[in-house]
C-alpha cells in the first residue's frame, strides 16, 4: 500500500525516550511546590505535551490525513466543552442542604 508511513525503530525509541523523560519530569514536579495557579498549568502542560507526542506520532497522526487530526481535536473540543457546561451547572448551584 502506498501512502502509508513506517516509522524506523530508531524514531520510535526517540520518541519513547522522549516520553520516559517527560514522566520523570512529571514525577519531580509533583514533589516540587509551585504557586497556587502554576502548579496545575505546569502540569497539565507536561501532560498536554505527552499526549501530543502520543497521538501525533504513535497512532501515525502526524503524517495521516488531516481529516484524522481535525476528528481528534473535535472530539477534544467537545469534551472541553461538555465538562465546562458541567462546572458552570454544579460550581454555581446553592446546596439544597447546608452543609451537607
Amino acid at each position: 500500500m502506498s501512502g502509508h508511513h513506517v516509522s524506523t525503530a530508531k524514531f520510535l525509541w526517540g520518541v519513547a525516550i522522549a516520553l520516559l523523560f517527560l514522566t520523570f519530569l512529571t514525577v519531580a514536579a509533583a514533589w516540587m511546590h509551585f504557586p497556587e495557579p502554576w502548579n496545575v498549568i505546569v502540569k497539565l502542560g507536561i501532560a498536554v505535551v505527552k499526549a501530543f507526542i502520543v497521538a501525533a506520532f504513535f497512532m501515525n497522526l502526524w503524517w495521516d490525513t488531516k481529516f484524522n487530526a481535525l476528528l481528534l481535536f473535535m472530539s477534544i473540543l467537545f469534551l472541553f466543552i461538555f465538562v465546562g457546561i458541567t462546572l458552570l451547572d454544579t460550581l454555581y448551584r446553592t446546596d439544597p442542604i447546608p452543609g451537607f
